[in-house]
């Protein structure tokens, strides 16, 4: 059974910082793309960053600048670090993992960015 578990989502004042994280379960990570994306309410959902098997990072406009990804094929595990957080920030965020034509999703974890 592939599970892939966001943590790490919480309430963040603006400007503050947050570390999530994906780890998965039942693939071979290390043979997947994995990327981050969020969906605010009623919006459709959005790159927010992804890394391939080879670890190249690509940042959605939505993260740039503010967000680095990284993972840890030992872990199963993969990283995203935000600095700056604004309002606009809060969606569920959400683990992607993709091989092909195979794609697997996370439930989500919330951001609440608020003062």
């Amino acid at each position: 059974q592939v599970q892939l578990v966001e943590s790490g989502g919480g309430l963040v004042q603006p400007g503050g910082s947050l570390n999530l994280s994906c780890t998965v379960s039942g693939i071979i990570f290390r043979d997947y793309d994995m990327g981050w994306y969020r969906q605010a309410p009623g919006k459709q959902r959005e790159l927010v960053a992804a890394i391939s098997r080879g670890r190249r990072p690509n940042y959605g406009d939505s993260g740039k600048g503010r967000v680095t990804i990284f993972r840890d094929n030992d872990k199963n595990t993969m990283y995203l670090r935000m600095n700056s957080l604004k309002p606009e920030d809060t969606a569920v965020y959400y683990c992607h993992a993709q091989r092909g034509r195979l794609e697997h999703w996370g439930q989500g974890t919330q951001v609440t960015v608020s003062s």
